[in-house]
């Protein structure tokens, strides 16, 4: 650590960086949610990241931390006293690396940024698997025993070709499989292994991978 030049202004530190460390990719964090944080936190909210001897801003996008498993839900928010994953693009590091969440007005310099949360620096890992669920429902239109004609899931015929091999479920637990389209507007029959009840709901669940998002802007916010 030295001083400024002539001795006047604020000391500075000289370092160098690691193989790799000059290269961006997906990096995965454990964090938890700062007890003294009240406000939500959402999915995908800019944050100020302190993690070393960088700062920077990004976008994290939460997930489960489940362990032995190779597909992980993504989380809306980062719920209070659960660990979670956060998962941004940014400068390569090595683990262990500790981190500090930053939130706030990061254009008003310290004073507008409060701690949302802190953890660790799990690794980097691109082919690391965040799913975002996604649930379609629709409505018995006539009902028969265990065969039913599902309205308002679909619109069009090809739609529900598309979606076929899926399995549906039920809000009463049946489960079933998708049998023909019904004319062209998006109806199809399906067929279930119970007696289906007309005030029930047919579901279908989708899943999508979910990328972070790229960092617009990778400088030094805090000077």
């Amino acid at each position: 650590v030295a001083s400024g030049a002539g001795g006047a202004g604020p000391p500075y530190a000289l370092f160098g960086l690691l193989e790799h460390e000059c290269k961006m990719s997906v990096l995965h964090f454990s964090v938890t949610r700062s007890p003294g944080h009240a406000e939500p936190v959402p999915n995908k909210q800019e944050m100020v990241f302190y993690t070393g001897v960088r700062t920077f801003r990004c976008r994290p996008v939460f997930s489960t931390d489940a362990p032995n498993v190779d597909k992980h839900k993504m989380e809306r928010f980062l719920l209070p006293g659960a660990p979670a994953v956060a998962s941004i693009f940014g400068p390569i590091s090595y683990a262990p690396m500790p981190l500090l969440c930053l939130g706030g007005d990061a254009g008003a310099g310290a004073g507008g940024l409060r701690v949302v949360a802190s953890g660790s620096l799990k690794g980097a890992d691109p082919d690391r698997l965040i799913l975002k669920k996604v649930v379609l429902s629709g409505l018995p239109y006539r009902v028969h025993k265990r065969t039913a004609v599902v309205k308002h899931m679909f619109y069009n015929t090809s739609d529900v070709r598309w979606f076929r091999p899926l399995e549906l479920w039920t809000k009463y637990g049946q489960r079933g499989l998708i049998k023909e389209p019904v004319g062209t507007h998006g109806l199809f029959k399906a067929i279930f292994d119970g007696v289906v009840q007309q005030r029930d709901t047919v579901c279908v669940s989708l899943y999508k991978r979910v990328y972070p998002k790229w960092p617009a802007d990778l400088r030094f916010v805090l000077e």
